[in-house]
């Protein structure tokens, strides 16, 4: 089985959702666009993941790279391959699919709580998770639910935090992958955005909140993407 990460940054990496798919023996290529990588086909990979970053879904004009990945990304949901998108790679999975994307309230930064929707008991992905747990958070968008996609959990900061189209398809909003690295990074290469708002936090609780919590997000993660492995079969 091929797993075929988008990678939009160089500090945000599949981290544990990466290394999950090596140890369950996918052979893993990332195309890491912002080096210029040729996207691959959707008909050469069995999984698509795509990860977070700092630009817009709509910032075309300054990553012109981001038109072809949309067309990846559709083709990819079109031929009924796995589909997981985290962050931004959620929020270009809602745009592909018709729904729109904008700034969220507030940005949400840091290890907020969220909570499973009644909608999510019939999304395949979702079965078996806590009806709340954990999450990171480093995100200043959101996005409206696709037509035909079950919104699947919610938050107090961000109301549309994940959902499910078809069977393979999931968008999450939030960082399951986190790792303590991959939290540094975001510390260090998006210090901008740590900012005076009720929903960010500093370095210091995002630290203590992977100290606190990061082994259930993982947890919650290595569900979803056994249970998007059962569907995949």
């Amino acid at each position: 089985m091929k797993a075929a990460v988008l990678q939009h940054v160089p500090f945000e990496g599949p981290a544990l959702a990466g290394t999950w798919l090596s140890g369950e023996g996918y052979s893993l290529s990332t195309t890491r666009l912002f080096s210029g990588d040729p996207l691959p086909r959707a008909d050469t990979i069995d999984w698509l993941i795509i990860m977070g970053g700092p630009m817009g879904v709509a910032d075309t004009e300054l990553y012109p790279w981001l038109t072809d990945e949309k067309k990846l990304i559709e083709s990819a949901i079109k031929k009924g391959k796995t589909v997981l998108g985290i962050c931004l790679g959620a929020q270009l999975i809602a745009e592909v699919l018709g729904a729109a994307v904008y700034r969220n309230t507030e940005p949400e930064i840091g290890w907020f709580p969220v909570t499973l929707t009644p909608g999510a008991a019939q999304a395949s992905a979702f079965k078996e998770l806590p009806q709340n747990f954990p999450a990171f958070h480093w995100h200043g968008d959101t996005f409206d639910i696709p037509l035909g996609a079950v919104h699947t959990v919610s938050g107090n900061g961000c109301a549309h935090q994940a959902f499910q189209y078809g069977d393979r398809t999931v968008a999450l909003q939030f960082h399951l992958e986190s790792t303590a690295e991959s939290i540094s990074d975001l510390v260090r290469f998006s210090s901008d955005d740590i900012i005076d708002a009720p929903l960010v936090q500093s370095p210091d609780e995002m630290f203590e909140g992977y100290r606190q919590y990061g082994k259930e997000s993982a947890s919650v993660l290595k569900t979803i993407l056994m249970n998007l492995a059962a569907e995949s079969v």
